[in-house]
């Protein structure tokens, strides 16, 4: 098995072609598709359905498709590494951010290593706590912040914050960050929420259980961002982690307040992977994002958040 077959079959199913596979990779067409041909004798199971339509992973692909990348990776990883300057730290990092803290965490931490390690490429990815977990076990992050997660037999966590969730609605509506909004007023408004199986909503049904009231929900969708626009819109109030609606209710374009009675609060941890050596470009990174969190918390920006175990 040979590094040129492995780029060549994680590019065609990037683009389900092998003619584009070809031009992207500057080769002749048959000369890929010899390479993906080797390669499917080689682990004797067919990598790709040749249709109309193109090239279309098989199950087997879709398996294998994992571990090509995470070689292609880790080769990579490798080959940045090697450097000729004592102490620099290269090489690239994949970070994964949840979509409630994109606006947040993001530009802190790209100018926070942009400044002290210029070696290091950055690659983020932003989801929900459960796909970003998956991608965690399946070698394709290397750092991400998750919530309500423990320890797994691929991933360790370290505890990093606490934060409340706010009750966020229209700017009319005048909800203060100083107060709290409580359950019984959310209640009585149309409401914008997560998808049931979402880990937010999960989190916002468990505390709404034993209140008699029953929501008046007009939107469900697995997008932060859609449950904030739509408030944007006027068409309802939400639920969403304070540090998702911070800026915009400091800039007045909605209102927001901790939820109370009662409070509903996660759990923020920093994952790493639970191997024997992690590159010194990752430990990096993960520092970087530990330390850009915490003067987030201490600096007010992300409000209604409480540090684990603060210095």
């Amino acid at each position: 098995m040979e590094m040129k077959q492995l780029i060549a079959m994680v590019t065609v199913a990037e683009v389900e072609s092998v003619t584009r596979a070809a031009q992207l990779l500057h080769l002749v067409q048959p000369a890929v598709t010899r390479q993906i041909k080797t390669l499917e004798d080689e682990l004797g199971v067919l990598l790709f359905d040749r249709t109309r339509n193109g090239m279309v992973l098989t199950s087997a692909g879709e398996v294998f498709l994992s571990h090509a990348r995470r070689a292609l990776q880790e080769l990579e990883r490798g080959r940045s590494e090697l450097t000729p300057v004592l102490g620099e730290v290269t090489g690239q990092v994949s970070v994964g951010v949840l979509e409630s803290l994109l606006d947040l965490i993001v530009p802190a931490l790209v100018d926070s290593v942009a400044k002290k390690f210029p070696g290091v490429n950055l690659h983020l990815l932003s989801g929900v706590s459960r796909h970003l977990k998956e991608w965690m076990d399946d070698g394709i992050l290397d750092v991400a912040l998750l919530y309500n997660v423990a320890d797994t037999t691929s991933m360790r966590v370290t505890p990093l914050l606490d934060e409340l969730l706010w009750v966020v609605a229209p700017a009319k509506a005048g909800l203060l960050p100083t107060e709290t909004g409580t359950w019984q007023r959310l209640l009585n408004e149309p409401l914008i929420l997560p998808t049931v199986g979402h880990s937010l909503r999960t989190l916002i049904d468990k505390a709404r259980a034993d209140i008699a009231l029953n929501p008046n929900i007009i939107i469900e969708t697995n997008s932060l961002n859609i449950q904030k626009q739509m408030v944007l819109a006027g068409r309802g109030w939400t639920i969403l982690p304070a540090a998702g609606v911070a800026k915009d209710v400091q800039q007045g374009k909605l209102s927001g307040a901790p939820l109370s009675e009662p409070s509903v609060s996660r759990s923020v941890v920093i994952g790493l992977p639970r191997t024997a050596r992690v590159p010194r470009s990752v430990e990096a990174v993960a520092t970087e994002l530990l330390q850009v969190s915490r003067q987030l918390v201490l600096s007010g920006e992300w409000p209604s958040a409480t540090l684990v175990d603060s210095p």
